[in-house]
């Protein structure tokens, strides 16, 4: 593992949005290797909606990303010590619409540590968003 400081993202990514772009943004500022855990259809889909794209056409668009140095396909929904430790995460970053309780809930390995950073999320577009327009549009 490389000694830079590894930062850690864990997205959906479905219908890889311009919100998407900035929170990697975000997140690669804050080190100097950009990690990306994109997760399974079926974990999207437990708290979500099943994603529009499957797993592999989501982690090719992550892939692509300039911001992105490595992506983990169906990576867990909640962080465990032994995940950040078996990647060498420095920092965890995530946009902050979660609930106290809720980023406790599924980033508990890096909250217990102060090692979870939230950034302000886009608010101009988002994957509902799209989907509302596809909708409308052709619906």
């Amino acid at each position: 593992m490389s000694r830079d400081r590894r930062v850690y993202v864990d997205m959906v990514g479905d219908l890889f949005d311009p919100g998407h772009v900035a929170l990697l943004r975000a997140a690669r500022a804050m080190g100097d290797h950009l990690v990306v855990g994109v997760l399974s259809d079926e974990m999207a889909a437990s708290y979500k909606r099943p994603p529009i794209m499957s797993l592999s056409e989501r982690v090719a668009m992550i892939e692509a990303c300039r911001y992105v140095d490595e992506v983990i396909p169906d990576a867990p929904l909640r962080l465990t010590q032994d995940f950040l430790d078996r990647h060498a995460i420095a920092t965890v970053v995530h946009g902050d619409d979660p609930t106290d309780e809720a980023a406790a809930k599924v980033y508990n390995a890096a909250v217990g540590r102060g090692r979870l950073h939230l950034v302000p999320r886009t608010g101009t577009v988002s994957t509902t968003d799209l989907i509302a327009r596809v909708l409308a549009r052709h619906g």
